[in-house]
């Protein structure tokens, strides 16, 4: 198969899977779960942290072992295709959910989550087999572009559904746009499992005994001798911080867009399709920045934008106004994603690439994503306004960036990834 196919065939999942991240994380799930499940009550937005704090966790705590189980069986598309079928069939149910299902919908909505969020430790793995160190900026912001255009076509395909609003009144519609998500996502992701094969070959099965045992140890092992890696520590430490605030900002930013400066569900419909447009000119375009200036300059600079996001947010007293902090945005969110994913392939040994990963995505990714909605979900509903809850984000972010710039240039490109 020739590579480019199978480069297609990756950035095509990231088409797929990102229609569940804008509707089911960050548009229409988060205001139907409030304003129709738990029918407007303050505390929608404590359970909506909790919901988002929880998966994460969850994710956090098996992606290790699951990843180095990975590794030891060498069938990381198993793994892969067992969460992707979860989370569409999870999105698929939550479809027939309505007012007052509040745990049933809280307890499917973890699990559709940890489907779309373990599957990334599995599918960003096979980023360093699929590119070149000299092009491993570029290929990563395309997949993160092609995300974002995929955010773009689901949030066109179902607009007419939404056109009345994310309202009781309009709930048929609203539960069938979940299922169009559903099947757009299967439908997209469905090439990568008939393009990619697992390079490892060996008769061990995906999940056994023995792979468990082997995987917790090996996750141990790295655990012990990860301070052997001081930059991947610090990058690792670094991303903690700002991803977790970056999170929280998708994770809320359309509950704060209709709560706190009264937006309509049509004009929520657009400002997210030019975050997504913005998203995806700062994925091309910082890919290429990463692949010239390296990983470490490209997330300071987008780090730096971050700060301008929230500030101008926080004083924001027109739709006009947040609508140019969205586009901001949007710029930075691709980018300082795409940067931040080639950093950690470029830190990574290749024996360990999904385990690695695993701590990645899970440990340090997930488990960050833990603190940040929680604490916006919880000074939200305690202090009654959600520009102080915002306004919390920037110590993650001045966490992050100090601990960042300690990261070594040289490292990004050390014999750690050789």
């Amino acid at each position: 198969m020739k590579q480019k196919y199978k480069v297609f065939s990756w950035l095509l999942f990231d088409f797929a899977n990102t229609s569940f991240s804008v509707m089911m994380v960050t548009f229409a799930f988060p205001l139907f779960f409030k304003n129709v499940i738990c029918k407007g009550e303050p505390m929608g937005d404590a359970l909506w942290g909790f919901s988002i704090s929880l998966s994460m966790l969850l994710v956090a705590v098996i992606s290790p072992v699951l990843g180095a189980a990975a590794d030891y069986s060498g069938k990381r598309k198993r793994f892969l295709l067992f969460f992707t079928v979860a989370s569409v069939l999870a999105t698929a149910m939550l479809s027939f959910f309505g007012p007052g299902m509040v745990v049933a919908a809280v307890i499917l909505f973890i699990i559709a989550n940890m489907g779309f969020e373990g599957g990334l430790v599995f599918y960003d793995a096979y980023l360093k087999e699929l590119a070149s160190p000299k092009s491993i900026g570029r290929v990563s912001g395309y997949g993160f572009a092609m995300g974002y255009l995929g955010a773009l076509s689901i949030l066109l395909l179902v607009s007419p559904l939404l056109s009345k609003g994310i309202v009781l009144t309009n709930m048929p519609n609203v539960q069938l746009s979940f299922l169009v998500v559903a099947i757009f996502f299967a439908l997209f992701a469905a090439p990568l499992f008939l393009v990619l094969r697992d390079e490892k070959k060996n008769d061990r099965p995906a999940i056994s005994f023995a792979s468990l045992i082997n995987s917790i140890r090996e996750v141990r092992y790295t655990v012990q001798h990860i301070m052997s890696y001081p930059d991947l520590v610090r990058f690792l430490l670094a991303y903690f911080f700002y991803n977790d605030a970056i999170l929280t900002v998708i994770a809320f930013s359309s509950i704060y867009a209709q709560n706190s400066l009264g937006f309509t569900t049509g004009e929520l419909i657009e400002f997210f399709m030019l975050v997504q447009t913005t998203a995806i000119a700062g994925s091309v375009i910082f890919g290429f920045v990463t692949d010239k200036v390296g990983p470490k300059k490209t997330i300071v600079m987008t780090l730096m934008i971050w700060f301008v996001v929230i500030f101008a947010a926080i004083f924001a007293d027109s739709k006009e106004l947040f609508f140019y902090t969205g586009m901001l945005a949007g710029m930075s969110m691709g980018s300082s994603q795409a940067a931040s994913r080639s950093m950690m392939a470029l830190l990574t040994p290749q024996e360990h690439v999904t385990e690695f990963f695993g701590f990645y995505d899970g440990t340090f990714g997930k488990a960050s994503a833990v603190v940040g909605p929680l604490v916006f979900g919880l000074v939200s509903a305690q202090a009654g306004s959600q520009k102080v809850a915002l306004a919390s984000l920037l110590v993650f972010f001045t966490l992050g960036l100090l601990l960042m710039t300690r990261v070594s240039s040289i490292g990004s490109r050390s014999t750690i990834a050789e």
